[in-house]
């Protein structure tokens, strides 16, 4: 099985490599894009999307559609990941679970016990353990609400800047990542759990496509933020700017999410229970 699917992924990079011919000179003026697509971008960003950042009006304008179903694709690569990865929380991975005694720090090992006893007197802790480090933790503490705020900063000012969406997602995933590497798995499930994270993901494509709705019933085209202008009563530069606003909230959510998810199912062999 191996030796076919790395016959087929040979097979897949030949042919890519192979369609590289076709493909202009690297910075070729007389190449379709430069000739049409790119002038237009720059020559009349301005104009027609009434985005005061260029980036911004190809991503979240010009390309909507194609902003729209590389959300769906990170979304839909968050669930596949859950669909082989995780396994059966009645399911027990590892031969022995570890638990240290919070007052005394005494570690006890109990074979094949995949009850998880957390509460009370007793706390799990990774079978592969080492003692927390100190400054590492400290550190963490302090840099991740920093991250975070980052995050916000990049999403609200996405409509502005090169920023957005999926910079926002990714800057606030890493802080919990940090987390994770700081102190162990469960302390970021703890604080982000599994039926939030498919939730968000799910609510950041919903927020997507259902901003490109309520376009339409402006009678405005999908994804057209003047019909949001005109729903709102407010001016046209403001309502491109609030509708580029939710859609890149909607990516947020969702790349955000599906870091996480995947990053918790492969680090802990599908269990999200412990191990990085």
């Amino acid at each position: 099985m191996k030796a076919i699917s790395l016959i087929a992924v040979l097979l897949a990079g030949i042919a890519l490599v192979y369609t590289t011919s076709d493909f202009p000179a690297w910075g070729d003026p007389e190449s379709p894009a430069s000739l049409h697509v790119s002038n237009l971008y720059i020559e009349q960003s301005y104009e027609k999307t009434h985005t005061p950042n260029v980036v911004t009006s190809v991503l979240a304008d010009f390309r909507g559609f194609d902003t729209m179903f590389e959300t769906i694709v990170v979304f839909t690569a968050a669930m596949a990941c859950f669909f082989i990865l995780r396994r059966s929380r009645e399911e027990c991975v590892l031969e022995h679970y570890y638990y240290r005694h919070i007052a005394t720090g005494l570690v006890v090992r109990m074979p094949g016990a995949c009850a998880t006893p957390t509460q009370g007197a007793f706390e799990q802790i990774d079978s592969d353990w080492t003692p927390q480090d100190i400054v590492v933790s400290t550190v963490c503490r302090l840099l991740i609400p920093f991250m975070q705020i980052y995050a916000f900063y990049v999403l609200a000012h996405g409509h502005y800047s090169p920023g957005g969406g999926f910079q926002a997602g990714v800057v606030m995933a890493a802080s919990y990542l940090l987390l994770a590497l700081s102190h162990d798995l469960r302390f970021v499930i703890a604080r982000f759990s599994e039926r939030l994270m498919h939730i968000l993901a799910a609510a950041g494509v919903t927020i997507y496509v259902g901003t490109g709705f309520i376009a339409l019933t402006t009678g405005a085209n999908f994804l057209d933020y003047g019909g949001l202008a005109g729903l709102l009563r407010m001016p046209l530069a403001s309502g491109h700017s609030l509708g580029i606003l939710l859609v890149e909230t909607g990516v947020a959510l969702t790349v955000c999410s599906a870091l996480i998810m995947i990053f918790k199912l492969v680090s802990s062999q599908g269990t999200i229970n412990e191990g990085l």
